[in-house]
Order: structure tokens, then C-alpha cells, then sequence
């Protein structure tokens, strides 16, 4: 976040909630508006990443909701898992077994593959 953020989020911005990763997010106090909708961001806690925004936040940060959608969070269904970044690119990456940063060791063969050729 650079310091014309915070400037800016100081001097213009009222704090209308926080998310379970520390992440702030707020709206213009003055109703500013941007494209004809009141302007609303978000202040990331450690690395900008937009994956890193729950769903509930996303649909408020997008206008589809007037407010956001906390409560209806903490509802959740048993089924459901709680809100992931996307880890692509970073350490923490899903690598399957065999994979280069792994040990490199792949399964073998098993033998039951036939390769087809044309007749």
C-alpha cells in the first residue's frame, strides 16, 4: 500500500469494516462518486492481492450489495469451507508428489497403457 493511500484513506475515507484476514475497507465520507456509485476500496494487511478478499467484501467492494454481507458469512453451511487466497506463484503452491520442488520422483509406469496407432 503506498502513502497516498493512506493519505488519501485518511482524508477521505470512513472505515465501514474489517475481514477475518485484518484487511480494512471503506467508502468516500463525503459521498464522492465514481462512474455514479459511491467510491469504495480496500487497505490489504500485508501483501495486495485481490484473491485475498472474501466473498462477502467482493460483492460489497462491487456495488452487488448495499451492505456487506458479514452476517450472512457467519451463517455458513457445514458444507462449506472457509474463504482461501489463491496461492498460485507463491511457497505454499499445491505441488503433487513427483513434482520438481518435491524430490523429483515420479511413479512409474504401470504398464496398463496401450498407445494407439493408426491402422
Amino acid at each position: 500500500m503506498s502513502i497516498g493511500t493512506l493519505i488519501y484513506t485518511w482524508m477521505n475515507g470512513r472505515q465501514v469494516g474489517t475481514d477475518e484476514f485484518g484487511n480494512r475497507y471503506f467508502e468516500a465520507k463525503n459521498g464522492a462518486k465514481l462512474h455514479g456509485r459511491v467510491r469504495r476500496w480496500v487497505l490489504f494487511k500485508g501483501t495486495v492481492e485481490a484473491s485475498r478478499v472474501p466473498a462477502e467484501w467482493h460483492a460489497w467492494l462491487h456495488h452487488m450489495t448495499p451492505e456487506p454481507l458479514t452476517d450472512m458469512a457467519a451463517k455458513s453451511r457445514p458444507w462449506q469451507k472457509p474463504h482461501q487466497p489463491n496461492m498460485t506463484g507463491t511457497i505454499d503452491a499445491y505441488r503433487p508428489k513427483g513434482h520438481e520442488f518435491k524430490g523429483g520422483q515420479r511413479a512409474h509406469a504401470t504398464g496398463d497403457y496401450e498407445a494407439w496407432s493408426p491402422e
